[in-house]
């Protein structure tokens, strides 16, 4: 990619200023016009053509993940979002989120460092469905699975934020 305002990601890719306004426009979601990518150019300078290279560019690089519509799950009734703390009992937790995280069911799946005697769960799964018992049963099914027996469901009562967890703006440094 071209520009004299390169700055690394810490992955080996160099973006410019160019890709990161890209980037934020993109955030914000495509405009709803013909010509959508020529849009986000024009304030740069660039085509449409010329915009659609550089998303593969960073596409190829790893940068974007995935192009998609971002969907409101609580208008389509998707009420029921919990997130669910796991003991791995002794067993390595790699091997247990592994397990976890194939779950087309599981949205998330992480591991955190438990404190000893206080807090023993080291591995987190979120799970998003239209009931509570939906999501505890498909809790459930889980636990059998992966063979463990103490678990917390922790159910949201209300959404204060939701975004992306990565805004170029907010979180990208600016070239």
């Amino acid at each position: 990619m071209s520009g004299s305002l390169s700055q690394g990601t810490g992955t080996g890719v160099c973006m410019d200023r160019n890709d990161r306004e890209i980037l934020a426009a993109l955030e914000g979601g495509l405009p709803l016009i013909p010509e959508p990518f020529g849009e986000i150019g024009r304030p740069l300078g660039l085509t449409g053509e010329e915009v659609l290279e550089r998303i593969r560019t960073l596409q190829k690089d790893g940068i974007i993940r995935k192009f998609r519509a971002r969907i409101n799950q609580r208008k389509l009734g998707i009420t029921a979002n919990a997130l669910v703390a796991w003991d791995c009992n002794g067993k390595p937790a790699g091997d247990t989120g592994r397990l976890l995280a194939s779950f087309p069911c599981v949205t998330h799946c992480y591991e955190r460092k438990p404190v000893p005697g206080r807090w023993d769960y080291s591995l987190y799964t979120v799970h998003h469905g239209y009931s509570r018992n939906e999501v505890k049963e498909e809790v459930r099914r889980l636990a059998r699975r992966a063979g463990l027996s103490r678990y917390l469901i922790l159910f949201s009562t209300d959404e204060f934020k939701r975004v992306p967890n990565v805004r170029i703006r907010e979180n990208g440094r600016e070239s």
